[in-house]
């Protein structure tokens, strides 16, 4: 699969992994060293700016938290977020599993990889557009702004394998990649109408 923005990934290992999966320049941010590394970052940022970015990081909160730092140095320049889903094991090569038990990018197949770059509207030479979910869209639906704001996030996320504890704004920018407005829209709707 070709792409044209350039792919950021934690580790070498998560790199040779996706090469099996995607055609294009893979950054990796050696884990923590993007809070350390000016290089890196200054590299990250100018592709950033020239062609954007496809952050791929592990499930876990040390994942969460590198995507995090990757989008307070890009600001406004266009991220494409792709998730892994959460699937608990230990990679091959380690002895043990990781601290939350999850495995990384480089644990995951070729066909996992592949569903996780189409569930963020990547598939080939075209990006898929969808229409976005606003903020409005979250209130609304009751995934943001409501005493049980959190948890019916937490059930979406879930349900939909992303990551459980993802904020608001971070499933936004998801479901607007992976579903588009209306059939996320649909979506909760069906998921609150099972609750009842």
């Amino acid at each position: 699969m070709k792409v044209r923005q350039a792919v950021v990934v934690e580790g070498k290992y998560d790199k040779i992994a996706l090469k099996n999966v995607i055609d294009g320049v893979i950054i990796t941010t050696d884990g923590f060293g993007i809070y350390r590394s000016e290089d890196k970052i200054k590299l990250i940022q100018m592709y950033a700016k020239s062609v954007g970015l496809i952050i791929l990081t592990d499930s876990d909160t040390a994942g969460q938290q590198i995507r995090g730092r990757i989008k307070s140095l890009v600001g406004d320049a266009q991220i494409i977020n792709v998730y892994c889903p959460v699937i608990f094991g230990k990679e091959r090569r380690k002895e043990h599993a990781s601290k939350e038990g999850k495995l990384g990018v480089e644990g995951m197949s070729v066909e996992i990889l592949r569903e996780a770059f189409e569930k963020a509207g990547l598939s080939g030479d075209t990006d898929i557009v969808r229409e976005p979910v606003t903020k409005q869209d979250m209130i609304a639906l009751g995934l943001n702004g409501s005493p049980n704001s959190s948890a019916l996030r937490e059930k979406a996320a879930v349900t939909l394998g992303l990551p459980a504890k993802l904020s608001s704004n971070a499933l936004r920018d998801a479901v607007s990649t992976m579903m588009g407005r209306d059939s996320f829209i649909e979506y909760i709707n069906k998921l609150k109408g099972a609750e009842k």
